[in-house]
């Protein structure tokens, strides 16, 4: 039996999809990488009248190139987001988008303006399950959907209101669960949480972040896979070999509470750096998404390469409860790059099996 294949979320928008991206900010201008924009109505009214159907043929396109390359569980490619974050905080009252603050970043190597949450964080809007269903009905594929974690939309904001990343780390995690919610009642089976800074924080993801995350999932159905996605970090452009990344013993130091919560498949990565295998024997019942393909080299790994590390991991992990996928979200890539990226990991994937 072949390795299940997935991807984790950001696909490279179709050239005919003109909204603002954060990996095309990224290549251009390294000081404001995560800079939003402050307008996204604006940028809507941008395309045209026909805004809703250009979108929604961009995912169709963007699933079924993922479909094509062999791959078993799909996203959306985030078509519809300018970043990973900030379009879900666009639903969420207390986040001022109009009045960005400057924030230093990632221990000083870059300074971003970000929205500024200015009072109480209440889901305002529902939006992801809707969002779902349309991109569900392009493929008999299950979807899986990404939402942004409580302690990664916490480091990706400037709290002028609540000063306390507890607090505001669990009324965020109240919000994202009525999204959770309402997606698994939708059918969605598939839903990842995409906390980051975990890798980059784990004393701070030990102390307040899982039982963040314990409350995004909150009386999440047991049929639904909940996944937390964990990278070390992108660089603010591709090809950059010296970018700072998580500590390596971080997911080591992180595992006891993923094998101990609700979460039940975890997502790493292993391509860009590899770890230390013994790791995977510390997750006795987790899934692990094990990330065997580099998203910001535009080297592509060859199939046997993929192939042999995949059957390394299983010395270490049943191959029921191993997943080969990316290390993270494929936005810096072309749409050519992530063709022989993704058909060379779903090769690898059925050879291993």
């Amino acid at each position: 039996m072949a390795i299940t294949t997935t991807v984790i979320g950001a696909y490279p928008k179709p050239d005919f999809i003109t909204l603002p991206d954060w990996f095309d900010t990224a290549l251009v201008d390294a000081t404001d990488t995560a800079a939003p924009t402050k307008n996204w109505a604006q940028a809507l009214a941008a395309m045209g009248p026909g805004a809703e159907q250009m979108l929604q043929r961009g995912i169709k396109q963007v699933i079924n190139d993922q479909v094509e390359f062999g791959i078993d569980i799909p996203t959306d490619g985030e078509v519809r987001r300018e970043n990973y974050v900030h379009y879900h905080c666009r639903h969420l009252d207390g986040f001022d988008f109009s009045n960005l603050t400057r924030k230093v970043m990632r221990e000083g190597s870059y300074v971003s303006s970000l929205p500024t949450i200015t009072g109480p964080v209440r889901l305002r809007d529902y939006f992801m399950a809707q969002e779902w269903k349309i991109a569900q009905s392009f493929t008999d594929k299950p979807l899986k959907v990404t939402l942004p974690g409580p302690m990664t939309i916490t480091d990706t904001s400037a709290d002028a209101f609540y000063h306390d990343d507890t607090r505001l780390g669990a009324e965020l995690a109240a919000a994202l669960n009525q999204e959770v919610l309402a997606l698994a009642a939708a059918g969605c089976k598939y839903i990842q949480i995409d906390e980051p800074l975990f890798a980059r924080k784990p004393q701070q993801a030990l102390d307040y972040g899982f039982e963040n995350l314990e409350r995004a999932f909150h009386n999440c159905p047991a049929q639904v896979q909940r996944t937390v996605h964990m990278c070390c970090g992108y660089p603010d452009r591709i090809d950059r070999a010296d970018y700072l990344k998580a500590d390596p013993q971080a997911y080591f130091a992180l595992s006891d509470a993923v094998e101990t919560s609700s979460i039940n498949a975890v997502s790493i990565e292993d391509a860009h750096r590899h770890n230390d295998l013994a790791l995977l024997e510390k997750f006795q019942t987790t899934t692990v998404i094990l990330g065997v393909v580099a998203i910001a080299q535009s080297r592509v790994e060859s199939v046997d390469d993929i192939e042999q590390r995949l059957a390394l991991a299983l010395n270490h992990i049943d191959a029921d409860r191993l997943l080969a996928a990316p290390d993270c979200g494929l936005g810096f890539l072309s749409r050519a790059q992530c063709a022989q990226k993704l058909t060379n990991l779903c090769l690898a994937a059925q050879r291993v099996g």
